[in-house]
């Protein structure tokens, strides 16, 4: 029992060098989503229209949000593999390719959201509702697109550069940088949204604007720092002074990127698919998953963080060739994951009927909310596993398998299932959401499979300079 357990468990050294890496990860989100929450509830006091309106549209850049990260991830895995093998020119080619890619998927992101976004928020207002409670949900989406869109600009520089320096270790600077963002925009969400200190009421252009300030404060405090603190971040060095990457690297980054960069983009469609399917069931629903989305993510800042930590740490030790230690990490990584999701999703469930009392909507809205809080806080221990085991096989380039896993499953399992149930049976929005909880059971059970087979277990960088 007790050589059974040690497989599970690590000594104080493993948990401390786990810690390094996740806990400024975790209060970094921890704290970001804490400041979502209090700009959820008080765009929520201007009304639910406006608070569904601001919903849709931070739906719809979470996807760009997960196609930035997607595109980044490729070069990241072979960025922490060439850090654990002690390549720093590795490094800097990485980074310049996160670097070209990045600036890509922003052209495209804000192309297409100013073209389309009218339409895409259209989507989200097929359900039950009065036509002047969607018209000014529609206007409330508008006015805050306008301005968010100037904010996906340092957004994406900040990645670029905060992502390389979690993938060598210096996890604070990116912490701290996002602490002050926070701030900021907590403060001059108050200031904005309310029309304090002498300013006038914006509503929600002052949501909007807030967070584009703060974005751009935390992009000069992680790039000023990154070039101020050259002698430590030797990837910066001579970063700019080509952009020229070996053509090997360049093919391989592709062949192993290319389907993180599209999974990640189906997987955050599909999830602004699957919202769209649950509002089919009326306006109200929009409100609700807004909610409750926004406490998930409040609670699931340590288990995402730990996830997050596998693919660095993971990462790491494949890249330095140590494929025993590697598995043993990763399953003690695992089972910490779990556990931490098992305790913070009893919580949520627990006082899923707290959180809704904040918000100025209806009682109906509260309700709904509650309810899908529950459900949430009760699956999200298949969701910590669901998550360290994608960053699992992540960390051994195994992208197509990754694929397979997360956005296929989405799209082949999850999507359909909702759609079935919205369409064909008179089941309420509660019992549509627990099945498609529900039927991640199978996920979770192939995830295991993947990991146990070891298919993760690779070296991808031991050839390269």
């Amino acid at each position: 029992m007790e050589i059974k357990a040690n497989r599970f468990l690590g000594d104080k050294q493993f948990y401390k060098n786990v810690f390094l890496i996740a806990v400024p990860i975790m209060i970094q989100n921890g704290i970001t989503n804490f400041v979502a929450l209090l700009d959820n509830i008080m765009v929520g006091q201007l009304g639910t229209e406006q608070m569904s309106g601001t919903a849709i549209i931070n739906q719809l850049i979470f996807v760009f949000s997960l196609c930035v990260f997607g595109t980044l991830a490729g070069p990241g895995i072979f960025g922490a593999q060439f850090f654990g093998k002690g390549s720093m020119d590795g490094v800097r080619d990485t980074f310049r390719f996160k670097a070209i890619s990045g600036l890509v998927i922003l052209a495209v992101g804000v192309a297409v959201l100013s073209i389309f976004g009218t339409e895409l928020i259209t989507m989200y207002l097929k359900g039950d509702g009065a036509e002047g409670n969607k018209a000014l949900t529609l206007q409330s989406g508008q006015e805050y697109l306008s301005i968010m869109l100037i904010g996906l600009v340092p957004f994406t520089v900040t990645q670029i550069y905060a992502s390389t320096l979690r993938e060598t270790n210096k996890t604070l600077p990116p912490m701290f940088a996002g602490l002050a963002a926070v701030l900021i925009n907590l403060v001059l969400d108050w200031v904005l949204i309310f029309g304090k200190l002498g300013l006038p009421a914006m509503g929600v252009k002052g949501a909007a604007l807030a967070t584009v300030i703060a974005r751009f404060a935390e992009c000069v405090i992680v790039v000023a720092w990154t070039h101020a603190n050259s002698y430590i971040n030797e990837f910066i060095t001579g970063a700019f002074r080509s952009m020229k990457i070996p053509a090997g690297l360049v093919k391989k980054i592709i062949i192993s990127g290319l389907p993180l960069a599209v999974n990640e983009f189906l997987w955050s469609s599909g999830m602004a698919v699957l919202n769209q399917c649950y509002s089919r069931k009326g306006l109200e629903v929009v409100a609700a998953t807004n909610i409750s989305s926004t406490i998930f993510n409040l609670f699931g800042v340590i288990f995402i963080a730990l996830g997050n930590s596998v693919g660095i740490i993971v990462g790491q030790i494949l890249g330095a060739g140590d494929m025993k230690r590697a598995k043993e990490t990763d399953t003690r990584l695992i089972a910490f994951t779990v556990v931490a999701g098992l305790v913070t999703g009893g919580l949520m469930a627990a006082l899923s009927g707290v959180f809704p009392m904040f918000y100025n909507t209806t009682e109906q809205v509260r309700d709904l909310a509650s309810t899908l809080i529950m459900i949430s806080g009760l699956f999200m221990p298949l969701a910590a596993f669901m998550h360290a085991a994608y960053f699992t096989l992540r960390s051994g380039g195994r992208t197509l398998v990754t694929f397979l896993f997360d956005s296929a499953y989405v799209w082949a399992v999850t999507i359909p299932s909702a759609l079935l149930l919205v369409s064909f049976t008179d089941f309420d929005i509660r019992k549509i959401y627990f099945c498609c909880q529900f039927i991640d059971i199978i996920k979770v059970t192939i995830g295991f499979i993947l990991i146990k087979k070891g298919i993760w277990l690779r070296n991808i960088v031991k050839n390269d300079e």
